[in-house]
């Protein structure tokens, strides 16, 4: 296990936001992009703070994390608010081009999730999965850790687990019961795969397999990339990600699991967006979040809390 996994970077077409509201009297366009994981909270909280500006038409769009970063900085699109599901994009993807400060707002967990109809769904616990998975004709699945981090935190979760049971090669293992076919884009694509029984398993965040009512399997917290007391253990575990420029790579260490957003520099509602993420960050955003299955972090945490917009700042330490 002591190699770096090495992912190719991936492409994506390009898709421009439309230039018209067909919104009747929407006379301002707020345009968010957003992790995958986040699409049932965020479609609440922009329907809430449409209720309190009416004149707003807030554009959502999910994906994964990575992607959501390189649509700014390599398709040069532009979005009004960005959330993502690992802050640490921000710092290696964004800063200092794109923002200067970002906020930590949400938490979440890995879990295993499944079915009824999946493969020994009535056996399956925290002690034996990494067993049950690599029965033959087991199907598991994870996402495209280029594009998602749900997938790099994926290959975390396996190397730690080979340390936590104490299971020499169990990572390999993983691995190579895991085809590519079973590597989606999304992590929340692989729902659709599970639903349908192509899939018995997908690694997924705890928020995801709460709100579409699958079974999931809690992971111990010492590998579920959840707890900051486990955080030195944690960075035991690593993976080789795409770097910023093309051909760089950069290395991705185990983390507790934290969500960031940021209000990019060149942002073009920028008032407005400034005031979604305050109802964002706020008790009723945070209730939303929370109701979702998506643990808000309370209070947010900001990078550098001086550069946060003034109104932002009594809502963060």
């Amino acid at each position: 296990m002591g190699s770096l996994m090495a992912y190719s970077k991936i492409s994506w077409a390009k898709k421009e936001a439309p230039d018209t509201i067909g919104c009747g009297s929407r006379s301002e366009r707020l345009v968010v992009f957003h992790a995958g994981s986040l699409a049932v909270p965020f479609k609440q909280i922009g329907e809430e703070f449409e209720k309190i500006y009416p004149q707003v038409d807030v554009q959502l769009e999910a994906g994964g994390s990575r992607i959501c970063a390189r649509k700014v900085t390599e398709l040069h699109r532009s979005a009004d608010v960005l959330a993502l599901a690992d802050y640490r994009i921000i710092e290696e993807l964004l800063m200092p081009d794109y923002a200067d400060w970002y906020v930590r707002f949400a938490k979440n967990q890995m879990v295993l999730a499944f079915t009824r109809r999946s493969k020994y769904a009535q056996e399956i616990d925290s002690q034996n999965w990494y067993e049950v998975l690599t029965r033959p004709g087991v199907q598991y699945g994870h996402s495209e850790p280029n594009s998602d981090p749900c997938g790099y935190r994926t290959i975390l979760v396996w190397q730690l687990a080979e340390k936590y049971y104490g299971q020499p090669g169990l990572f390999s293992r993983l691995e190579d019961c895991c085809p590519k076919r079973n590597i989606r884009p999304r992590s929340v694509e692989l729902i659709a795969l599970l639903e349908a029984g192509e899939l018995d398993y997908a690694f997924e965040y705890e928020s995801v397999a709460t709100q579409r009512k699958l079974r999931f399997i809690e992971l111990p917290r010492e590998i579920d990339l959840s707890s900051m007391e486990f955080k030195d253990f944690y960075k035991e575990a690593f993976v080789r990600l795409s770097g910023k420029e093309p051909g760089s790579w950069v290395i991705r260490r185990g983390w507790p699991i934290a969500y960031g957003l940021i209000i990019p520099k060149r942002a073009p509602n920028f008032e407005m967006a400034i005031k979604l993420v305050e109802f964002l960050l706020g008790p009723r955003g945070q209730k939303i979040l929370a109701e979702s299955g998506q643990p808000p972090i309370i209070p947010p945490e900001a990078s550098e809390k001086a550069k946060l917009p003034e109104a932002l700042r009594r809502l963060v330490r």
